[in-house]
């Protein structure tokens, strides 16, 4: 963790793999597609922070999920479109306002529901898959087990619901962890308020139609069956410490962010995981060395590239690293970009970051750099 150091660290033009780097500001209005020199190539300005994931769609579009209630805007004048109303009393994760930009900055597409938190996704049909919040029913709470008692939020503790929208908003497939998951098998962590059940932060179409999620409070991550609404799949490893960004590789195996809180390991610290579904074994892990030098308590993801290098980004420091298979960091950036954190003061949080190579659809023809 260099968190006193900003921009490039280390590039290894040898080792690293081409290609450009988005990334965003997680308080702070702005995101930023970075060459391998760690300067900005392009930029969209957005109307408020992201509350969450950001991507580029294969047209080359922005996908991103702001939060609306954010009450200081980047460009300091309180942006009065979207006031009014209120989402759920929630914070970390909080979105709510997706919307699609083109290469130019102009709003092409835009979805407002103030429920959704943390992950949006655009799916090969043109519709949106994304996760919200609800207000779980009465006889649901009862079922609720663990948690730090008398947490719930005013008596209400909130679940995750999954919506799949058309580009016209219609919602045209749901999943409920109300309706659709046994709640009585996955008590939410001792440590944890109970004012969330689960605490979703990833929904990972695959291939098959069916949908990986991962749950934060319950160190859960699980298959959606699209057809049964039910758990195809699942493992739960309290060892991960409210794991983040769960995705399946193109071998088959899963990759996942193990942020390593309220788990007894003698110190806090990280770990990238890659293991096998059907067997739980561990085929790769990245690591700090020492262990305590790579940490994020939240947030943070990775990305698996072509090359077979791993990017990975410790959100909490607003750090993006790529690492080779031996876990050599062979390129490594730190956001420049601080904006007020929670508590007070300022930081350079990021929820996530992506590499692009020049020739994929995502840049094809509309980047160009020699580093």
């Amino acid at each position: 963790m260099r968190y006193q150091k900003v921009g490039l660290q280390v590039f290894d033009r040898s080792k690293a793999t081409p290609g450009y780097t988005l990334i965003s500001r997680l308080r702070g209005c702005g995101a930023y597609l970075l060459g391998l020199d760690g300067k900005i190539v392009h930029e969209w300005p957005l109307p408020f922070p992201p509350g969450d994931l950001i991507q580029l769609l294969p047209n080359g579009n922005l996908l991103v999920a702001l939060d609306p209630e954010e009450e200081e805007p980047f460009n300091g004048e309180v942006n009065s479109r979207f006031k009014g109303g209120k989402g759920p009393p929630l914070r970390g994760g909080r979105g709510g306002l997706m919307q699609e930009y083109g290469w130019d900055g102009k709003l092409i597409w835009e979805y407002k529901n103030l429920e959704q938190h943390h992950d949006v996704r655009r799916l090969p049909n043109g519709n949106t898959l994304y996760i919200g919040w609800e207000i779980m029913p009465k006889e649901a709470v009862k079922r609720v087990r663990g948690g730090i008692p008398n947490t719930e939020h005013n008596g209400n503790i909130y679940g995750d619901y999954l919506h799949e929208v058309t580009p016209e908003g219609k919602v045209t497939w749901e999943w409920h962890a109300h309706l659709d998951m046994e709640i009585e098998k996955y008590p939410i962590c001792p440590v944890c308020n109970k004012n969330e059940f689960a605490h979703a932060n990833t929904c990972f179409p695959m291939d098959d139609g069916n949908v990986l999620v991962s749950f934060r409070r319950i160190n859960l991550i699980a298959i959606i069956d699209y057809q049964t609404k039910k758990f195809k799949w699942e493992r739960r490893d309290d060892s991960w410490g409210h794991q983040h960004d769960c995705q399946i590789l193109k071998n088959g195996n899963i990759l996942v962010f193990a942020n390593g809180i309220h788990w007894s390991t003698g110190q806090a610290a990280s770990r990238v995981i890659e293991f096998e579904p059907s067997t739980g074994n561990t085929v790769w892990e990245y690591q700090g060395s020492p262990p305590f030098t790579f940490f994020s308590p939240h947030i943070s993801g990775m990305q698996r590239l072509s090359s077979g290098n791993t990017l990975i980004c410790e959100g909490q420091w607003g750090r993006v690293f790529e690492v080779t298979k031996e876990n050599e960091i062979v390129w490594e950036f730190i956001s420049p970009f601080f904006d007020p954190a929670p508590g007070g003061g300022e930081a350079n949080m990021m929820f996530r970051a992506y590499r692009y190579s020049e020739n994929s659809p995502e840049i094809r023809g509309r980047v160009s750099t020699v580093f």
